[in-house]
Formats: C-alpha cells, structure tokens, sequence
C-alpha cells in the first residue's frame, strides 16, 4: 500500500492549536511544535501539568495552560487538536468532538484517529526536511533524521540565501528561471558514484 499521506509546512502562528494532557506525552507534543515553530498559539489543558510544561510556557507567552479536566468547550475557536491523555477512551471521546467540528486532530499513538502525524523534522536556518513512515515507526524516522542532520552542512542557509538574491535579479518569465537555477544547483547532486 503506497503512503497517500500529502506533505504540508503548517504557519502554525496563525492556528489556534489545543494540546490535551499535562503529562509526559503532552510535553513532547508542546516541545516538538514549539521547536519547530516558536511562536504557535497554543492553549494546554491537563488535570495536571508537568513542571517542564510550565517552565516551556513561561519561555513562551503565547502558551496558555490550564490546569483542570478537559471540557468540550475548549474546542470553541480551534482548529488543530493534539489528544494526549493517558486515558484511551478521553482519547477517543475527544477525538469524536473534534472531528464532529472538523478540527484537524492528531490522538497520539493511535494512527487510526490522526488527520495529520508530527513527523521527524531536520530544520538548517530556512531549510526544513519533514521526515514520515507514515506512522509505522517514528524510530526510523528519527534516525533518518540523525542522518541528515550529520550530512546536511550548516552552511545550507547561506546558499538558500544566495539563491534567493539570485533568483530575484533573474529576468525573463518563470521557464527561464527555473531553468537558470537548476543549472546553478545542479553540482548540488552528484551524478557519478564515488571511487
């Protein structure tokens, strides 16, 4: 069966995003979307919050936490949900409202009731590299992303920036920039395996 999954890059600073749960699983969901995008609106809700969320909220105003039971009202407004309770079936209850408002909804380690996956991500200045086995093993994922993070040099960002100058003082219609900076990276790829 082939991956239908459609890569996206979200501006997660223009959603309004609820993670559910305080504990271990939430902290990763929190650390994972604010490393990647500093700035997301996010409101976390748990009946308890782990001292590291609130110590990742205090770096982050945009954070708002609260520290009670989830309610059905904290959908109001939303529109991506991360689930991460420690209880499958509050799981499964929120999903359902969820989806029954049409929130994009992540339920963390249960494929079946994910819109979306937070993949592996290798992010060098301005390039960023999403990484997915299409839930199957998040292990893979993250080696993968070991991988690239050791092959791809940090001077990445320098040439996109150059590029981007490049491509701006470029004249004539699309095909011909397009075709002027393909030959400008083409050395980027090597054709000839290496002795």
């Amino acid at each position: 069966m082939a991956n239908e999954l459609y890569p996206i890059f979200l501006k997660v600073h223009q959603f309004e995003t609820l993670i559910v749960g305080g504990g271990e699983v939430g902290l990763e969901k929190l650390s994972f979307l604010l490393k990647s995008s500093p700035n997301a609106k996010v409101t976390l809700v748990g009946k308890t919050i782990k001292p590291e969320i609130k110590e990742l909220a205090q770096l982050h105003p945009q954070v708002t936490l609260f520290e009670r039971a989830y309610f059905s009202e904290d959908l109001t407004g939303i529109q991506m949900a991360i689930i991460a309770t420690e209880d499958h079936e509050t799981n499964k209850q929120i999903h359902a409202e969820a989806k029954a408002r049409e929130i994009l909804t992540n339920v963390a380690d249960t494929p079946d009731l994910c819109d979306f996956y937070l993949g592996s991500i290798v992010t060098k200045g301005d390039l960023k590299v999403a990484i997915s086995t299409n839930g199957k093993s998040p292990t893979i994922a993250k080696r993968l992303k070991e991988t690239l993070n050791e092959v791809l040099p940090d001077e990445i960002h320098e040439l996109l920036q150059h590029m981007r100058e490049i491509r701006d003082q470029l004249k004539g219609n699309f095909g011909y920039k397009v075709k002027k900076l393909n030959e400008l990276t083409s050395t980027l790829v090597s054709k000839e395996p290496e002795a």
